[in-house]
C-alpha cells in the first residue's frame, strides 16, 4: 500500500494517479471537511481529467483524516504543497511539522519520500536526523522530483518522461516496495545523491526561464521593427540545438510560483557561496518588465485617449486549466487599474477578496460576469490574459458587437482575429507590430 502525506494539488494529483496503476492507496490529512469533500467525491483543485481519473480509481483510493491509517503502508511520499512568500521564498514550516507528525506513527521498515519541492540541503538534514533520533527502525528516505505542471497535471503524472530519485547512497537498489512503484510508470528513473536531485528540478525550470525570457525578449523586438515572431519560430523548431519541443512562446513573464521560487532560490545561493548569478537577476528584471505589457498598451491606446474607460478582462488564473492564481499577470494588471472600472470573466476563478481592496470607497466598481461576452457589455477594451479554450470559440463579430470600444489586447493569441480589419478593431498580441494583422 502507498501512503500521501498531505492532499492539495500536488498530492491529490500524484495520489490518484498512483491508484489509476492499480495500487492500494492512502491519501492522509489532517482537515476534516477536505476529507470529507473528497470521500463525496468533490475535489479541491482544477484539472483537466482529473475528476474522471478519480472516479476510476476511486476503489483503490482511501482519503483518511486518521494518520495511523499510514502505519500500513509501505512506501510513504510527503506531498504538501510548498508555499512561497511574497519574496519568492519557500514556507518549509508546515512542512516540517507534517514529517514530525508522521515520524511519530509510521511502522518500522517503511519508505519514506519527499515528493514537495525544498531547496537543496533540506532531505539530508531530514537524513541526518533520522539516522540520529529514529535509530533501529530502519526508515529509509528518498527525494522524487515532482512533476506537476498546472492545467496538464493528469497527463504529466500519468506518462512521465523519467522520475528523478535523490538517494543518501545513489548505488544501491531501490527498496522492492518503491522500485516496483516506479517501474509501473514505465520512464527512466535517475538516481543521484540529495542535493543533485533538489538542484535538478530547479536546473530544468531555469532553462525554462532562459527560454521564456528569449522569446519575450525576441518577440518585443518584433513589435519594435516591424518583424512578426509567429513566423520566425517555426525556423527555431527545425534547429535541432533548440528542437520542436522548445518553449519559443511569447507571454507576460514567468508567473504561478515555482519558477519565481527556483530563481530566488539560485539567488539566494549564490549570494550564500560568493557564485554570480546576475543572468538570474536578469531574467527576473526582464520578466517583471514584460508582465507589464498590457498596462503599457493601455497607456497608449486607451489612457491617453479615454479618461474615464471601462475595461473588460478575460481571465483570471495565471495560465489556462487551472484555478491558480500565484503571480497571476492579471491579479498584478488588476492592481494597477484601481481608478478604473473593470469587468472581468474567468470560467474557474473567483474573484479573490483581495481584487477589491482600495475600491470600496470609490465609483470605480470591479465586477465579475457570468459570461465572457457579458464581460465584454459596454466597455471601451478587452484584454485577454488567460488562454482559456473558450476564448479561442467565440465569435469575434459577438465580442465587437458587445464592446463600445473598438480596442482589443490579445498578448496571447485566443481570439479569432481574421476579421479584425473589416470590424474596425485595433488588435494587439505578443511578437508583432502591426495592430490590425490577422494573425
Amino acid at each position: 500500500m502507498i501512503g500521501f502525506v498531505g492532499l492539495s494539488h500536488l498530492g491529490l494529483v500524484s495520489s490518484i494517479a498512483v491508484a489509476s496503476k492499480g495500487f492500494e492507496v492512502v491519501g492522509f490529512h489532517p482537515d476534516k471537511q477536505l476529507i470529507d469533500d473528497l470521500n463525496a467525491g468533490r475535489l479541491p483543485v482544477y484539472e483537466p481529467g482529473l475528476a474522471e481519473l478519480l472516479a476510476n480509481s476511486r476503489h483503490r483510493i482511501e482519503f483518511s483524516e486518521d494518520i495511523n491509517t499510514l502505519k500500513r503502508c509501505k512506501v510513504v511520499y510527503f506531498s504538501l504543497d510548498v508555499p512561497t512568500d511574497a519574496n519568492n521564498n519557500s514556507d518549509l514550516s508546515a512542512f516540517d511539522e507534517m514529517i514530525e507528525q508522521l515520524l511519530l506513527h509510521v511502522s518500522s521498515g517503511t519508505t519514506l519520500v519527499i515528493l514537495s519541492q525544498v531547496p537543496p540541503g533540506y532531505t539530508r538534514r531530514w537524513a541526518q536526523r533520522l539516522e540520529q533520533e529514529n535509530a533501529g527502525r530502519n526508515l529509509t528516505l528518498f527525494y522524487q522530483v515532482e512533476t506537476l505542471i498546472f492545467g496538464r497535471a493528469v497527463e504529466r503524472a500519468l506518462e512521465p518522461e523519467r522520475y528523478i530519485v535523490g538517494c543518501l547512497e545513489p548505488a544501491r537498489e531501490l527498496p522492492p516496495a518503491y522500485a516496483a512503484l516506479l517501474d509501473a510508470f514505465g520512464c527512466p528513473v535517475f538516481k543521484m545523491r540529495y542535493e543533485s536531485a533538489e538542484l535538478s528540478k530547479i536546473s530544468i525550470n531555469m532553462c525554462l526561464v532562459s527560454s521564456v525570457t528569449t522569446a519575450n525578449t525576441l518577440a518585443e523586438i518584433c513589435e519594435a521593427i516591424g518583424a512578426d515572431w509567429s513566423e520566425i519560430v517555426p525556423t527555431l523548431r527545425l534547429d535541432k540545438r533548440i528542437g520542436k519541443y522548445a518553449y519559443l512562446a511569447p507571454g507576460l513573464g514567468i508567473a504561478g510560483g515555482n519558477l519565481e521560487r527556483d530563481l530566488a532560490t539560485i539567488q539566494r545561493l549564490a549570494a550564500e557561496h560568493g557564485s554570480d548569478a546576475s543572468i538570474v537577476d536578469a531574467w527576473v528584471a526582464h520578466c517583471r518588465h514584460r508582465r507589464d505589457w498590457v498596462l503599457r498598451l493601455l497607456a497608449r491606446e486607451i489612457f491617453s485617449k479615454n479618461a474615464d474607460p471601462t475595461i473588460a478582462i478575460w481571465g483570471l488564473a495565471y495560465k489556462q486549466d487551472t484555478k491558480s492564481t500565484k503571480n497571476s499577470p492579471a491579479l498584478f494588471l488588476l492592481e494597477s487599474l484601481k481608478a478604473f472600472a473593470v469587468r472581468v470573466y474567468d470560467p474557474q476563478v473567483t474573484l479573490p477578496s483581495s481584487c477589491l481592496a482600495g475600491r470600496q470607497n470609490t465609483e470605480k466598481k470591479i465586477v465579475q460576469t457570468g459570461s465572457a461576452l457579458e464581460a465584454c457589455r459596454g466597455a471601451d477594451v478587452l484584454v485577454v490574459m488567460t488562454p482559456w479554450k473558450e476564448f479561442f470559440t467565440i465569435d469575434p463579430c459577438d465580442i465587437a458587437n458587445a464592446l463600445r470600444g473598438r480596442v482589443i489586447i490579445d498578448p496571447l493569441a485566443c481570439i479569432q482575429s481574421h476579421a479584425w480589419r473589416d470590424l474596425g478593431v485595433s488588435y494587439h498580441r505578443l511578437g508583432t507590430s502591426n495592430s490590425r494583422e490577422a494573425a
